[in-house]
């Protein structure tokens, strides 16, 4: 067996400004490789990244070096495994199961999601990531999450802040700082929802955990909450700010997804191009070998879904936006026991309302100067800003 080669020359930097390129050279030459600016093993390739996330028992989700700790003050369930993780998850899952969505949400997030588009002005140009993929994505979660009373701005402030820590693989004390003062800022909020939740129980998260017949700790019902604020926001946001940038940029793709209705095909494309989630850390339970190289017991794997997207072994030309390319499984929601909960959420609100609905009311909307663009992001990635002329 080998040890994996190590990249000293990568930076953290280099990953949040453009990390697809250092992806393809990753996967041709050095698919399993030592990247010490994140103090991790890449993985690149999607058999790696797939076979590491369906074994629990090999690869560990409770990494002793995440930052996601200190980020949300809680040994969260993203970092936990077996019947723990189980139990905080299935705690909270009906609120985001296809039936309650269907029964409680849906004719809500139309609603909402009118609503918001009645805001925008028609004939100007506009940045929809910040004048609606966010607010509508923060907007759709408070009401899930049963923090209704909590405004847009807040809502979409914690979760960057949330996204910031957990990504801060460097360990950098100002992210933690920012949120260190987001949790107590959050806990204080939650501590004043309980009496309602608990007098007038629904189907939102809060409310389903805290008039469980057996409930988690409290502390664990606030990490719960925060853990889907940080990553139900960005999530939905990102994937229809991508998709709308890819549809916008390929308009032939653009045309046949309106004349086929296949909006759903256009989400799962853009998820699958850019994942707003890129990468997970897995911890070696025990020493192993993958594909020749050894892995030591203790060391942290970095799964790096966003490459395993565009893995040449799954996905034929998958640096490109094709909405109609052979059907292959993606890994943008994971796989394996930590597979996304919130994705019936996010394909139901992205693929199947928010997409037809914006395109229905600005059918000639345009994307003038897609080169103004700016892309960012190592563990979470989308566009920042998404400058488009609405008509």
């Amino acid at each position: 067996m080998a040890t994996a080669p190590v990249d000293e020359t990568l930076t953290l930097a280099q990953l949040t400004r453009d990390p697809y390129p250092i992806y393809r050279r990753m996967r041709a030459e050095t698919p399993i490789v030592q990247v010490p600016a994140a103090n991790r093993i890449f993985l690149t390739k999607a058999k790696h990244t797939r076979m590491v996330k369906d074994d629990p028992v090999l690869f560990s989700s409770d990494d002793p070096v995440t930052p996601m700790r200190r980020a949300f003050r809680a040994h969260t369930l993203m970092r936990k495994d077996g019947e723990e993780h189980r139990r905080e998850r299935m705690a909270m899952q009906r609120a985001y199961s296809p039936k309650v969505i269907d029964t409680d949400w849906a004719d809500l997030y139309r609603k909402l999601c009118a609503d918001y588009l009645d805001r925008l002005p028609r004939g100007e140009t506009v940045d929809l990531f910040t004048e609606l993929c966010g607010p509508l994505a923060a907007r759709i979660l408070a009401h899930i999450l049963g923090l209704d009373e909590v405004g847009d701005a807040d809502m979409q402030r914690w979760s960057q802040v949330l996204i910031d820590g957990a990504g801060n693989f460097g360990f950098a004390e100002e992210p933690f700082r920012r949120s260190d003062a987001a949790n107590a800022e959050m806990d204080a909020v939650f501590e004043t929802l309980v009496p309602r939740h608990r007098a007038e129980p629904n189907n939102s998260a809060l409310s389903i955990m805290l008039n469980a017949r057996d409930p988690i700790p409290m502390s664990q019902i606030f990490a719960n909450i925060k853990i889907a604020i940080g990553g139900g926001i960005n999530e939905p946001r990102d994937a229809l700010a991508t998709i709308i940038y890819g549809l916008l940029t390929n308009p032939d793709q653009l045309e046949e997804v309106k004349r086929q209705e296949a909006w759903g095909d256009a989400f799962e494309e853009g998820v699958r191009w850019v994942a707003p989630i890129q990468a997970s850390s897995r911890r070696a339970t025990r020493d192993l070998e993958i594909d020749g190289i050894e892995i030591p017991e203790g060391v942290t794997l970095m799964t790096i879904q966003a490459s395993a997207n565009r893995d040449e072994d799954d996905h034929e030309d998958g640096e490109s936006f094709n909405v109609f390319r052979r059907k292959v499984p993606h890994q943008a929601f994971g796989n394996g026991p930590h597979h996304c909960a919130g994705v019936h959420v996010s394909r139901r609100t992205v693929g199947d309302i928010m997409l037809p609905m914006l395109f229905d009311r600005f059918p000639g909307m345009s994307l003038e100067k897609p080169e103004d663009v700016v892309w960012s992001g190592f563990g979470f990635r989308g566009p920042l800003n998404l400058p488009v002329r609405l008509a």
